[in-house]
């Protein structure tokens, strides 16, 4: 008679392996969409003492123009850069039917001021009469708030 075979110990350690093939994937996924979630160009705001909420701006489909220090301008959603004498057209395709027609602007603060007026006048040459600015609260202690 043939000798019966023996089964293999029982393992009793848990099998990572296919946990950290999990975790890197997602890892990937996060790291390639994440810079997709901003919304405009990042710059450096200009600093207030007296800002106010805009919750409206933080929506997905918020119309965002973002001047960089150099004068470029983006428009998002979508982030594209645009050309000042094109705001116009392309605002005015984003407006149509919406509720809220405002039209968000944040600057760099070291932007030309030409560069936000040319900005401002293409987007009243739309029929944009609200117009919303994005500024950076400045954290001052020292400061008492006025309750605004």
């Amino acid at each position: 008679m043939a000798a019966k075979q023996k089964a293999p110990p029982i393992v009793s350690e848990i099998n990572v392996t296919p946990m950290v093939d999990v975790m890197l994937v997602l890892l990937i996924i996060f790291m390639v969409i994440t810079p997709m979630l901003t919304k405009g160009v990042q710059v450096n705001k200009v600093k207030t003492h007296n800002d106010i909420k805009l919750a409206e701006a933080d929506k997905e489909d918020a119309i965002i123009i973002s001047i960089t220090r150099d004068g470029r301008d983006f428009l998002a959603p979508g982030n594209a850069r645009v050309e000042p004498g094109d705001l116009p057209a392309k605002v005015k395709d984003l407006q149509t039917n919406r509720s809220d027609k405002t039209v968000y602007i944040t600057a760099d603060a070291r932007a030309r001021f030409a560069g936000v007026t040319d900005v401002i006048d293409n987007l009243r040459l739309a029929g944009v009469d609200q117009l919303g600015l994005i500024t950076e609260a400045i954290q001052d202690k020292n400061r008492k708030n006025s309750g605004l």
